[in-house]
């Protein structure tokens, strides 16, 4: 009796610790590794977590609770908790799918064969039905594979989920939404998954046999279906067993009719063809536009980031150069600008000299800024449905929509397969409204990137500001496919709208078809800048720090000529500009078009000129009788060269001229400033990148001991990121 009443006593006392909340965590394998994904539920409850990419999980459970462990075509294991703080279980395949395979040409298997279940979907069943989407027509007929939409449009991408979160994006060509454009609630979703989240669960692809590089999947899924023949899904389990570990969220095998496909890199880049010497006897006279674009930088860190080769046509020099700030000062007078220049020692080439010309726009604050009219015209289209691309733009926008006032207005138009308005003209205090329109975006359809521009041009001209600062800020792939698409196209299609007042801003996303080619040409012939987006410290650089710059133009058409004095300069090269040259008899042509200034911009022009005493000679020349004796009258003065500017007022349709000095006082290398320490670091950087034949007795470790040198205060450590590229570059 006595022993009856002490366990009763025992039990009593051991009620509260059974009814007390512990944490319980552990992981869940199946034979090959880890299951990322994978549920663990407390029996009779609702409340579950599930396991991150490691299979590691954590959930708050009662010692009496009983912990369920399953995963799509696995046997589920239940397991009590009691006192265990730490639960790993493994579970074992049950089978139900192994494999989907997708027969575009009804070519038959003999299912015995294969080992494992398999489901099929003939080519004489896709033509049945309407979808254009193989991935909709595997819905409902392969077990274990959840389709469902990114959105509720028709023709939409898909989501292919096989056995729970390792998933498939856009398992087929999809097309454009069927209904139209003209209500804010027409495209409605959420915001894809994070990049991480994308990344650990993606499957990898194989093409014909060669294992695709991730930076290229959005190229995999744009294969067109007419060429596939068969499309082969495998499930975690059997893919690990045929290709190991790094297929643990499972492989898709496509085959191609043809049997040898190769997916390649899609981006396109205009052709550039390095500046040479010129002879000052023979042409005294440098022309160009102002350059204000910095897509080539950012593109180029994006490249180095992921170990990408670099094509030489994406070094930009001068946009790499001009991507950073410079300690110039502003105008102290009533130009738009003010002009620096310095002249070093060139550090590549001991016979030489560089000469920096920097101009800084003048800072408006925020009282001196016009009224806004914004027009955002957004690429939704399928080859948008990246991390990189459409979620990174929703959340780079909001940096810029918390940056807008009450009486600033924000319109929307959106294009894939046809364009729409998605908001009407919306005051910049309602954020919350502008940012629900810009989240509730999807990607879907094809690109018909000319109909999106006449279209936000139109709404743009509707809503004209007279006096105030319209623009479109178009963001985009620049993968446009429908109508017209080509760079000579859209370029004619620009200049069309290019007298209407309404300046440009091109926002590049994404890689494997990102078209450099066409934003540019887009950006230089509509009055605008380009800029490439490749993270959010970009977003909040270009469209938080720079706002001003970015959409305030305080300057157009401004365009550089340089005159050299033949008595002290032998020749010239210009360091990069390669795009934005123009003919000598351009510079007085109010007709042609150039460069445009932002509030604060900082521009920075490089030449490097051979002294006429020097004895290094790379443009030989045969004795002229005219020059020569010309050189002879011309007075040994101390003015290394002269340059001349031209600009318009933003409204202006007529330019004004004024003219700077630059004297013949050259630094040697450790005495010049830190910015031309810099700017020389970068600028030996792209050459080397470009493989130049100017640069090719150096090395990157020349570079670091420059650009280190002409590190300065760095606030914004941009220039610590540099230093940190070239080092990964070695």
């Amino acid at each position: 009796m006595k022993t009856i009443f002490q366990i009763a006593i025992l039990l009593v006392l051991q009620l509260p610790l059974f009814a007390q909340t512990i944490t319980v965590q552990g992981t869940v394998s199946e034979e090959n590794g880890p299951l990322p994904g994978a549920s663990v539920l407390i029996k009779g409850t609702s409340k579950t977590v599930a396991t991150n990419f490691d299979g590691h999980y954590i959930i708050d459970a009662k010692m009496t609770d009983v912990l369920i462990f399953s995963y799509v075509g696995y046997i589920r294991q239940e397991m009590t908790v009691g006192t265990q703080t730490t639960i790993n279980v493994t579970l074992v395949s049950d089978n139900i799918l192994d494999e989907v395979i997708v027969t575009a040409q009804g070519i038959k298997r003999e299912k015995k064969a294969l080992g494992y279940a398999v489901s099929e979907v003939s080519s004489q069943e896709i033509e049945n039905r309407t979808e254009v989407n193989v991935g909709r027509v595997l819905s409902g007929k392969a077990s274990g594979v959840a389709i469902t939409s990114q959105s509720g449009a028709s023709g939409n991408a898909t989501r292919v989920v096989i056995r729970g979160y390792n998933s498939i994006n856009g398992g087929g060509t999809v097309t454009s939404p069927s209904i139209p454009f003209n209500n804010p609630t027409v495209i409605t979703g959420t915001k894809n998954p994070d990049q991480n989240e994308v990344t650990k669960n993606s499957p990898i692809y194989i093409v014909d046999g060669i294992p695709i590089h991730p930076s290229q999947v959005d190229l995999v899924k744009n294969i067109d279906e007419h060429q596939i023949e068969r499309k082969t899904i495998h499930a975690s389990a059997e893919s690990i067993k045929l290709f190991g570990s790094q297929a643990r969220n499972g492989c898709v095998v496509i085959t191609t009719k043809k049997g040898n496909y190769r997916v390649e890199n899609d981006e396109s880049y205009k052709a550039l063809f390095e500046n040479q010497f010129k002879s000052v006897q023979l042409d005294p006279l440098s022309t160009m536009s102002i350059d204000v674009d910095k897509a080539g930088y950012s593109n180029v860190r994006r490249m180095i980031n992921n170990g990408q080769k670099i094509p030489i046509d994406a070094v930009k020099i001068e946009e790499m150069i001009n991507y950073f700030d410079y300690n110039y000062a502003p105008p102290t007078d009533n130009k738009p600008f003010a002009v620096h220049s310095e002249v070093i020692q060139t550090p590549w080439n001991k016979n030489t000299q560089l000469v920096r010309i920097g101009l800084k726009g003048k800072e408006l604050s925020t009282d001196e800024l016009p009224v806004t009219n914004l027009t955002f015209l957004i690429d939704v289209s399928g080859s948008m449905s990246s991390a990189n691309k459409l979620p990174l733009l929703q959340s780079a926008f909001e940096v810029l929509v918390n940056k807008l006032r009450k009486e600033d207005k924000v319109s929307i138009v959106v294009y894939a397969g046809a364009a729409g308005v998605v908001l009407d003209p919306t005051s910049g205090d309602q954020k919350e409204k502008i940012m629900n329109a810009i989240n509730n975006l999807n990607a879907g359809g094809s690109t018909a990137g000319g109909q999106g521009i006449e279209l936000a041009y139109k709404l743009a001209q509707k809503h004209f500001v007279k006096k105030g600062n319209n623009r479109v800020i178009l963001a985009t792939d620049g993968d446009f496919n429908v109508g017209q698409s080509s760079d000579n196209e859209m370029q004619r299609l620009i200049e069309e709208k290019r007298d209407s007042g309404i300046f440009l801003t091109c926002l590049g996303f994404g890689m494997g078809n990102y078209k450099d080619s066409k934003l540019e040409t887009l950006a230089d012939k509509g009055n605008g800048n380009h800029a490439y987006i490749d993270t959010m410290q970009e977003a909040h650089k270009f469209l938080g720090k720079e706002f001003g710059g970015t959409l305030y133009t305080i300057a157009k058409d401004v365009k550089i000529q340089v005159e050299f004095n033949p008595a002290l300069v032998k020749s010239y090269r210009l360091i990069g500009y390669e795009n934005r040259l123009l003919a000598n008899e351009d510079f007085a042509d109010d007709k042609k078009d150039a460069g445009e200034i932002g509030s604060g911009h900082t521009v920075t022009a490089l030449y490097e000129i051979v002294p006429i005493n020097s004895s290094f000679d790379p443009v030989p020349n045969a004795t002229l009788k005219y020059q020569s004796e010309f050189k002879n009258t011309i007075s040994m003065s101390e003015e290394l060269l002269t340059v001349n500017f031209r600009y318009k007022a933003p409204e202006g349709t007529q330019s004004k001229l004024f003219s700077e000095v630059v004297y013949n006082r050259v630094k040697p290398v450790d005495q010049a400033s830190e910015d031309a320490k810099f700017i020389s670091a970068v600028a030996m950087f792209g050459m080397q990148l470009r493989d130049s034949k100017f640069t090719e007795n150096t090395t990157q470790d020349d570079v670091l001991i420059l650009a280190q040198s002409g590190r300065g205060e760095d606030k914004d450590g941009f220039r610590a990121e540099f230093i940190r590229l070239v080092k990964s570059k070695r």
